[in-house]
């Protein structure tokens, strides 16, 4: 394991000898151990990490960006020039720089994050419902319960209705669905939140200030995602939203645990 993120992004870039989506490099760093950590958001650490390196350190960085989102180390660079031409990010060396996470990660994005057809039944419903996913699979989960934003439901992949939280969180707007005349008619939901996701699992309102350019990104992945056109194959070249997995509420998984081990008991009384 490495002592620090750097340098377990160093070690994962030599053995790829190629670079990589800072996605990429944050997945295989946690599934190969190469680092440990509680944070909720590796992706954006990673990011962050390399992008500071570059703005803070210059030259003397050992990072260079071979594409947007995609980073490789300049030893490996400087062999392969003919294949990957690095594009520094214009900086004066040494200067101190502070990038958030926010900054490095969605820029002028509307919709900060999003999760796709999340499960019904993975949830407590309850007037204040806890909602949980997460970046990767060995990140720590995040509480969507209060997030706000645009929702869709529906029956499998039929979508049945699209709403918005505002006034009232994601969570407390899906459980009134529970309830509601549409109780019975969804089992799938997809949202796209407008609050940022801290290191620490939190939400936090930023100030938005969209362009041009991100809005009709924002749109169009709102429109392919709910039509799902035949001919789209991706969200849209503006988005740059972070997706995040459904997780099992804790709860759920206790009470599984629990009638597995009450299984396991009567059966070992009955064979007894």
């Amino acid at each position: 394991m490495e002592r620090t993120w750097r340098d377990a992004i160093i070690r994962v870039l030599r053995e790829a000898q190629k670079p990589l989506e800072y996605a990429e490099i944050a997945e295989r760093i946690l599934t190969q151990g190469y680092y440990e950590t509680d944070g909720a958001t590796p992706r954006a650490t990673v990011n962050v990490q390399i992008t500071s390196s570059i703005k803070r350190d210059g030259s003397a960085s050992p990072f260079v960006k071979a594409g947007r989102g995609v980073y490789g180390l300049k030893e490996m660079a400087k062999a392969q020039s003919a294949a990957v031409q690095p594009q520094p990010i214009a900086a004066s060396p040494g200067a101190p720089v502070t990038v958030t996470e926010a900054e490095v990660e969605n820029s002028d994005s509307i919709i900060r994050s999003f999760g796709m057809y999340w499960q019904r039944d993975l949830v407590v419903w309850r007037g204040d419902p806890k909602i949980f996913g997460k970046q990767q699979a060995m990140a720590t989960p995040v509480d969507f319960g209060r997030q706000k934003g645009i929702y869709i439901l529906y029956d499998h992949h039929t979508v049945v209705y699209v709403g918005r939280s505002i006034d009232r969180p994601l969570g407390r707007r899906l459980y009134e669905h529970t309830i509601d005349r549409l109780g019975s008619r969804w089992n799938r939901f997809s949202w796209f939140g407008l609050l940022d996701v801290t290191s620490e699992g939190g939400l936090r309102e930023l100030p938005l200030v969209p362009s041009l350019a991100s809005m009709i990104g924002t749109l169009e992945a709102l429109l392919i995602e709910s039509l799902e056109p035949p001919q789209n194959r991706k969200r849209g070249d503006d988005f740059s939203a972070v997706e995040y997995i459904q997780d099992i509420d804790p709860e759920i998984r206790e009470r599984e645990i629990q009638n597995t081990l009450r299984s396991i008991e009567q059966k070992m009384r009955g064979n007894s």
